[in-house]
């Protein structure tokens, strides 16, 4: 074995509006709770927190970890040059990178695995996802200040493989290594659910958010061979789940997984068959046919937004993935909005997250022996 894991976290942002805020505090609480696992963990050496919150400062130094404060703009990180400063900064040979809502849900043995797993290889990486990564742990190769890292966590994984060829493993698919706070909707389901830290449920439950669509879709993923709508970057693992461990009918349409990772978006490559659909029936009749063929639905936004090049805000989008349409200027995202609400089955909106991580939470609320 060699020297022991260095945990690098970076968590910043400016929020620019209360929905925006709302989802930093609970990113905090998150990342607090974390810390609190992470001291149990013998065979992490040090805890590096990079951030431009100060009113983190002070807890997180509580426990244990080592907090520099980034007055710069959000706007300007820059993922892998901040990752590559840090390890040449501190000396890191042995790496395991979170953001600061990243896996919420990790379990203190999964992060000992994950350092053991580090501890015995060499030239190794090991992460939750290929082209969207939440969580990565790797041994420092020794050419790793002199390629581009990328500017987002998303791809780093790959590019650890690809250009300095270290070798891949994947973890396991488990609530604790999948689920990630991306969108409110997954705030959500923390809220309505068994599994935030005490931190992060008190957040939760000073927030007062609405859980009423979910727990509509929540009745119907529990009931008996419903039909169940399943839209956007919808992957291989959460389906065997779910078929796995409810008695549903999926109705499933995948389409645009690795849209970030492989450049589709910068290069409005973007295009979706629901998109098309919507541009040939209209956004009223698409939601009546939608509540024709499933009892309930959940869609991953992003995609249709991309496929129309729309940037949206973050307000936007996550005004969006509550139900907010009164507050929503926009008129294409203002009307799905209202119609997604008003549509006669549950339909939940939000990001990747919400048909990964997400759903894979709801299969172990509903199907708490799995």
């Amino acid at each position: 074995m060699g020297k022991a894991v260095s945990v690098v976290i970076f968590e910043g942002s400016r929020p620019k509006s209360r929905v925006e805020e709302e989802m930093a505090l609970v990113r905090q609480a998150a990342l607090l709770d974390n810390l609190e696992k992470i001291k149990l963990v013998s065979f992490v050496e040090q805890v590096l927190l990079y951030t431009n919150r100060p009113e983190l400062v002070e807890p997180a130094g509580n426990l244990g970890a080592k907090v520099f404060l980034n007055k710069e703009s959000p706007d300007r990180f820059h993922y892998g040059c901040a990752l590559q400063a840090a390890i040449k900064e501190h000396n890191l040979s042995r790496v395991l990178c979170l953001n600061g809502a990243g896996s919420p849900l990790i379990t203190v043995d999964e992060l000992k695995v994950i350092c053991h797993k580090l501890l015995e290889k060499e030239a190794f990486v090991y992460t939750n996802n290929t082209q969207s990564v939440d969580l990565v742990a790797f041994t420092v190769p020794p050419g790793i200040s002199e390629v581009e890292l990328p500017a987002t966590d998303n791809s780093l994984a790959m590019t650890l493989r690809d250009q300095l060829g270290l070798e891949m493993e994947l973890m396991p698919h488990t609530l604790g290594l999948l689920f990630d706070i991306d969108t409110p909707t997954d705030l959500l389901i923390l809220g309505a659910g068994p599994f935030a830290g005490p931190r992060t449920q008190k957040t939760l439950s000073d927030l007062q958010y609405d859980y009423s669509s979910l727990e509509r879709a929540k009745a119907v993923l529990a009931d008996e061979y419903e039909d169940v709508a399943l839209i956007g970057r919808v992957g291989a693992p959460v389906i065997e789940r779910l078929n796995a461990l409810l008695k549903l009918r999926l109705r499933i349409f995948s389409e645009e997984r690795g849209m970030k990772s492989l450049g589709r978006i910068e290069a409005n490559e973007v295009v979706s068959l629901l998109g098309l659909l919507i541009d040939h029936a209209g956004l009223e009749q698409f939601f009546s046919y939608l509540s024709r063929v499933a009892s309930c639905a959940f869609i991953d936004t992003r995609v249709l937004m991309y496929h129309y090049h729309y940037h949206f805000s973050d307000e936007a989008r996550f005004l969006s993935d509550l139900g907010r349409w009164r507050e929503l200027e926009h008129p294409w995202l203002r009307e799905f909005t209202r119609l997604a609400g008003e549509c006669p089955i549950p339909v939940i909106l939000g990001g990747h997250s919400l048909v990964s991580g997400s759903l894979w939470a709801l299969t172990c609320e509903l199907a708490p022996d799995s």
